[in-house]
């Protein structure tokens, strides 16, 4: 169900229990990097090596070596902190060996106006492990960064390549085996494989065993959330779903999703849920099952209120979206609850600027798992998940998903699998992977809305 992603210490615990010598490493790493030069810059006659102080410009000289030893013509550019400019030349292909999995922090700035030179240049890159300026064990980028069209790595992917920034630096990525064995990774990248932990439909089971979900959310222009959640639940195969609303919203449900059982709930005069709803909801989900809470639901005195009760009281799993996020704080709860924020709602919950959570994700998620103490889905490029005492696994998160109403259908995935018994941290992550291949299965290059996710999803799970 995942595919390792190393950190910068994990490498170096693989390269210290090799029992060969740092020259034979080194000798494969450049080798392997001149190969992918030569095969997918096969036109490239000739190529700038910008070579560090560290073990990546070793790599890079052998590369050079044995780019020469092709019959290229090579330029190897020694970067030294005290440089003001380098003369690049005017290379077919320039190959970054500046920095390697070690760095962190910011790069000198001699080193900067170097990798500003490399980024100005216009020719491709191709970057040796990481792009320089990234960090291999968070994906951060400091200050700056060279932005490669393509990366070749060792023995495995690192964190950096998946975590954005960094990841959005990387190009296409290729991985090299130097002949280092496999150490235990406590991060990981997510295969299309963890679908077939999801439980499906048995003979011997019912619409109740295969699940119930109770949707709750909606309120004036927003009715379309609880609709897209409830309707995404039913496509990922739960059997029974309640669709619980201020009672205006009704009608709406009403219309666009048949299958659903409605349940109105007090509304006040601007048509929002108010805190005595909360006790007709836990009555709902007295039955086994999940909850899903805050699509559209609106924002109140009254909707924050309600949302607390429920979070607090619920004696089933939760999962907590959109304005339902808006009106949580951290508590000790009765059962498992998943928080799907994207970077602005992330950052609320920490006390953060979105922008700072985009720049700073491994950190923004693990900082909230452990204030509120339950399993959280980062959402963007990239998508993270984390729980209590566990690593972080990383999704694709598909770039046709940034559109309105996305994140609602994730919501019912992700109270689905809930509802079916799983694992919280599995469900969010098997439902995040569900969210992604649903999209590559819409086939949409442009224009795609999120109700084209809800045909695609039964498509994912026979694949």
């Amino acid at each position: 169900m995942r595919e390792p992603l190393y950190t910068a210490a994990e490498m170096r615990a693989a390269e210290e229990a090799y029992p060969g010598t740092v020259d034979e490493l080194m000798e494969r790493a450049g080798q392997a990097v001149a190969r992918h030069a030569l095969e997918d810059f096969g036109d490239a006659r000739s190529f700038t090596v910008v070579c560090g102080g560290g073990s990546n410009g070793g790599d890079g000289r052998v590369a050079a070596r044995v780019l020469e030893e092709a019959g290229r013509d090579v330029v190897v550019v020694d970067a030294k902190p005290e440089d003001v400019e380098k003369d690049l030349g005017d290379p077919d292909v320039l190959v970054d060996a500046l920095f390697g999995t070690g760095f962190e922090g910011e790069p000198r700035p001699g080193a900067a106006r170097l990798i500003e030179q490399i980024n100005d240049l216009g020719a491709p890159v191709l970057s040796i492990d990481l792009p320089s300026g990234v960090d291999a064990s968070t994906g951060e980028v400091a200050a700056v960064a060279v932005d490669a069209d393509m990366t070749v790595t060792f023995h495995g992917e690192k964190v950096g390549h998946y975590v954005t920034p960094g990841a959005f630096l990387a190009g296409y990525l290729e991985v090299a085996d130097i002949g280092l064995e496999p150490v235990e990774t406590e991060n990981g990248r997510l295969t299309r494989s963890i679908l077939e932990l999801v439980p499906r439909r048995s003979p011997e089971g019912n619409k109740y065993a295969s699940g119930h979900v109770v949707v709750v959310g909606g309120s004036p222009g927003m009715t379309g959330a609880p609709c897209l959640s409830a309707l995404a639940a039913l496509r990922a195969d739960a059997g029974y779903v309640t669709l619980a609303g201020p009672e205006p919203a009704v009608p709406v449900f009403e219309s666009w999703v048949l299958e659903a059982v409605k349940r109105p709930l007090p509304a006040d005069g601007e048509g929002l849920v108010t805190e005595d709803a909360a006790g007709t909801v836990l009555e709902l989900v007295e039955r086994d099952g999940a909850l899903a809470l805050g699509p559209g639901l609106g924002r109140s005195e009254g909707t924050r209120a309600f949302v607390r009760r429920l979070v607090e009281e619920a004696p089933l799993p939760v999962v907590v979206d959109g304005d339902g996020l808006w009106a949580l704080e951290p508590d000790e709860w009765p059962a498992p609850r998943v928080l799907t924020p994207h970077s602005g709602e992330l950052g609320r919950l920490i006390d953060e600027e979105s922008s700072w959570v985009d720049a700073h994700r491994i950190e923004a998620i693990r900082r909230t798992v452990e204030r509120y103490h339950c399993v959280v889905l980062l959402k963007g490029a990239g998508t993270l998940i984390a729980a209590p005492g566990t690593g972080v696994l990383v999704d694709g998160g598909h770039p046709t998903l940034a559109t309105a109403g996305t994140g609602d259908v994730l919501t019912g995935i992700v109270a689905a699998f809930l509802a079916k018994g799983m694992d919280p941290r599995l469900a969010t992550a098997a439902a995040a992977t569900a969210h992604h291949w649903a999209a590559i299965e819409a086939s949409f290059d442009a224009g795609m809305i999120a109700s084209d996710l809800l045909d695609a999803l039964p498509r994912v799970f026979t694949a």
